[in-house]
């Protein structure tokens, strides 16, 4: 693996931040992951617990008619897989906003001292102490995401009612808005800003370069997706030669084994899904820098700089 520092200060066109993201990723990858995994452990428990609660809902309810298929199942009161089911979600959507936070900050200090030391010559503490110095600023950051995402939920249902030109605009309303989110946060670590003036710097940049942001966002969001789904194909067969079996040997579906292979695979399908919204945040940086650097050539002020003062 080439350990050589890239450069993110660099005012880059469209295909040259696809290029530097996918070498950015390559050479970091390893090392973040330990980053990820050494601050995530106890979420990690708790996406484990979320997926049993859920699993035991959902395959308890389907249990209960699995005299369909000739299998005798101990009967449980169908509230209680309701209650499991419930308390599921409720604990799933509270370690969302933890672990959205976390992950946010995490990804976006790790670029950060990236950056700073020119490479990867930091200890994984020093991304966590930036992140936890900001911890103010992310919790508030995080609740105002609420309503920005409860506003765009009902523009998305107005754009439903407007065939095809509706869908393309939602779209790009939904690609501007995490570009938006993402270098707004990107700027707020950063540059040490205020939550409400990091999102007007990052409205300003984003806006100026609408197209760019958007399409950023679209391709490597796409190519995150190809690339998680690639990740999670095995497994997914696996749990589905899994569950054929079931079907057709008559296995008690809300048994021991059962339960424990459904918990396994929602978790780690959690867990994957957690993963790429940290690699979602490096698109994002890469933007913010190249943004920031068209807009301000604070990178090309300094090499300037140096090169007069070598000529002294």
């Amino acid at each position: 693996m080439n350990d050589k520092y890239i450069e993110l200060r660099i005012n880059r066109d469209f295909g040259d931040i696809l290029t530097v993201y996918f070498d950015f990723l390559k050479q970091n990858i390893k090392k973040f992951t330990n980053v990820f995994l050494s601050y995530n452990g106890l979420f990690l428990i708790g996406l484990l617990i979320t997926s049993y609660l859920l699993v035991s809902g959902f395959v308890g309810m389907i249990s209960q008619n699995s005299a369909l298929y000739g299998i005798q199942t101990e009967q449980v009161s169908e509230d209680t897989y309701w209650i499991y089911i419930i308390a599921g979600f409720s604990l799933f959507f509270l370690i969302f906003l933890a672990v959205a936070g976390l992950n946010f900050s995490l990804s976006s200090s790790y670029m950060i001292k990236y950056d700073e030391h020119k490479g990867m010559g930091f200890d994984k503490t020093e991304v966590w102490n930036l992140t936890k110095s900001k911890f103010g600023n992310i919790l508030v950051f995080i609740l105002l995401l609420i309503p920005m995402y409860g506003t765009f939920f009902i523009i998305s249902i107005i754009f439903a009612f407007i065939p095809l030109l509706g869908m393309f605009a939602q779209y790009i309303l939904q690609f501007f808005l995490a570009a938006w989110i993402g270098v707004s946060f990107f700027s707020m670590l950063s540059e040490n800003k205020g939550v409400i003036e990091a999102f007007g710097e990052g409205w300003n940049l984003v806006t100026k370069n609408f197209w760019k942001s958007v399409g950023v966002n679209f391709i490597l969001g796409l190519l995150n997706g190809l690339l998680m789904f690639m990740v999670i194909l095995i497994p997914a067969i696996l749990i589905g030669i899994y569950t054929f079996h079931v079907m057709e040997n008559n296995v008690d579906v809300a048994g021991v084994v059962s339960t424990i292979v459904y918990t396994l695979g929602l978790c780690a399908f959690l867990i994957l899904m957690v993963y790429a919204q940290c690699l979602s945040q490096f698109i994002n940086g890469i933007l913010f820098y190249t943004l920031h650097e068209k807009t301000y050539n604070v990178n090309t002020r300094s090499k300037i700089e140096q090169i007069g003062q070598s000529d002294q």
